[in-house]
């Protein structure tokens, strides 16, 4: 499997896992307040995926420099505390579906932000493949805002502003995403989660939940908070920020599924026509391929590489076997070949 394919299928796997959040965290919710809760969360994602980057040892990646100190606190602001305390306070006032919808506006905040200010670019047909996720996720959340419990004004606002924050988030952490995945996600929960315990001790909200409560926090932090930022850290790089948002927009339809399993949220028909329109989006995404011929400019960075087409450089020794990482500089190279928005491909485009 090429590493573009692999990226999608860690993007899809992210996508299950946040989708389940949802109704594992409103479940959460009625034992603990969302700050506290947020902070539970964030703090059990980064203590556990630092515990597992320990127990693999060094791996093949670059880890974090001084230089990257300023996009990862952005992303512990913006994507660790505010995107997860305003997605708590909206899903205290919603049904845990029409959450995972309005939540899900991340996606446009993310491309939008991705294609004016951050180089990223999509096709004309990935474009129209993005639009029918989104839209199928808007009927998924159509098909469940009625009835008792529809959401009210605030809840609605609390996630968009959530959906803005992890807009945000998605495009500080892609400059981050030549970095090891398990390092960016452990350094970024355990900061989030600390201080956002510490702010709910401050306020007299601190979570104090029982044995079986504090088991469930810990797996839904670990693994629906942690590893889904892992592997979505992990198609940032081959994919850019707004080809991942897009595939990553399919969250809201495992979560519509697992809360009419969990707790018993019926979804009504547009439901159905959602969740079909949202896989046929996502299976547009996967198969879109884009080629043309480009030029990468001279360039010094570290990452994650084997030694393929941009990456023909000399080696000093002791650099291990392939993948390794090491910095490394890419001269200056003219070819055509299909790509995404990674590392190496972050050029301007036309009207494709």
């Amino acid at each position: 499997m090429s590493g573009t394919r692999r990226a999608y299928a860690a993007v899809a796997l992210a996508a299950v896992l946040f989708g389940a959040s949802f109704p594992l965290s409103k479940l959460l919710l009625a034992e603990m307040r969302p700050l506290g809760l947020a902070g539970l969360l964030y703090l059990a994602a980064g203590l556990g995926l630092g515990t597992m980057r320990l127990l693999f040892g060094k791996r093949a990646e670059a880890a974090l420099r001084r230089g990257d100190l300023g996009w990862l606190a952005g992303a512990v602001v913006a994507g660790g505390m505010a995107g997860p305390v305003l997605l708590l306070l909206g899903m205290s006032r919603t049904p845990a579906h029409v959450g995972a919808l309005l939540a899900n506006t991340e996606t446009l905040f993310t491309v939008l932000l991705a294609l004016l200010f951050f180089g990223d670019f999509l096709t004309r047909r990935e474009v129209a493949a993005a639009a029918t996720v989104v839209a199928g996720a808007a009927l998924v959340g159509l098909g469940g805002a009625g009835g008792e419990g529809a959401a009210r004004w605030e809840g609605p606002l609390l996630l968009l502003g959530a959906g803005l924050a992890w807009g945000l988030d998605n495009n500080f952490t892609q400059r981050l995403s030549g970095r090891d995945p398990l390092e960016v996600a452990a350094v970024k929960g355990i900061a989030a989660g600390a201080i956002s315990l510490s702010l709910a001790f401050a306020t007299g909200t601190a979570p104090a939940p029982a044995p079986r409560t504090a088991l469930l926090c810990a797996a839904v932090g670990v693994g629906c908070y942690g590893l889904s930022i892992a592997l979505f850290v992990a198609g940032l790089r081959h994919l850019g920020a707004a080809r991942t948002s897009a595939l990553f927009a399919v969250s809201p339809g495992i979560a519509v599924a697992l809360s009419w399993a969990i707790l018993g949220e019926v979804p009504a028909w547009l439901t159905a026509a959602g969740a079909l329109l949202m896989i046929a989006g996502a299976w547009i995404l996967v198969r879109s391929e884009h080629g043309h011929r480009h030029v990468h400019g001279p360039a010094e960075h570290e990452h994650r590489h084997v030694h393929d087409e941009h990456h023909r450089h000399d080696h000093r020794g002791g650099e291990g076997p392939e993948p390794h990482s090491h910095p490394h500089r890419h001269e200056p190279l003219e070819h055509e070949h299909p790509h995404a928005a990674d590392l190496h491909h972050r050029h301007g485009h036309g009207s494709q």
